[in-house]
């Protein structure tokens, strides 16, 4: 499977780097914020070991659409406070998601933190297949995704 660039997100918080790390490896916490603004997650669908091999998994509630829209995988890379590497698995079918099967096409995501002067720098970036007019959607969603990490740290 192909791993191409597909798109980047970067943000600067003012949080310290271990609040930022916490937020997105605590599973109560991503569960509270890793969705577009204007969603909520599935209550009780997140997942997160981040460890090499350990699973991640979250599903976001679209109401408007009638489906939950389902994403998994598992932590290729971590280092603590600089580096998340993990595989994206997604599906709109429920039974999939619960049975979170690791086979088949996936997206490769690569999550860079740094610690700054006056905060913490996180850029999200996402590898694979997608249809090129899906790419900006996907771009904006995870712009989303950024501004829910913001309101849930303020």
């Amino acid at each position: 499977m192909q791993h191409n660039f597909l798109y980047s997100v970067e943000r600067e918080y003012t949080q310290p780097m271990s609040r930022i790390w916490e937020a997105w490896t605590d599973a109560a916490q991503l569960e509270a914020w890793y969705h577009p603004t204007e969603l909520k997650n599935v209550p009780g669908s997140s997942i997160s070991e981040p460890e090499v091999g350990g699973m991640w998994a979250i599903a976001v509630d679209v109401p408007e659409y009638g489906f939950q829209s389902c994403f998994w995988g598992t932590y290729t890379a971590v280092e603590p406070g600089k580096l998340i590497e993990h595989t994206m698995f997604y599906s709109q079918d429920l039974a999939e998601f619960a049975a979170k099967d690791l086979s088949g096409e996936f997206a490769k995501i690569v999550v860079d933190f740094e610690e700054r002067p006056t905060g913490s720098w996180v850029r999200f970036t996402q590898y694979g297949e997608l249809p090129e007019e899906h790419i900006p959607m996907a771009k904006a969603g995870m712009e989303s995704y950024f501004q829910s990490l913001a309101d849930y740290l303020a």
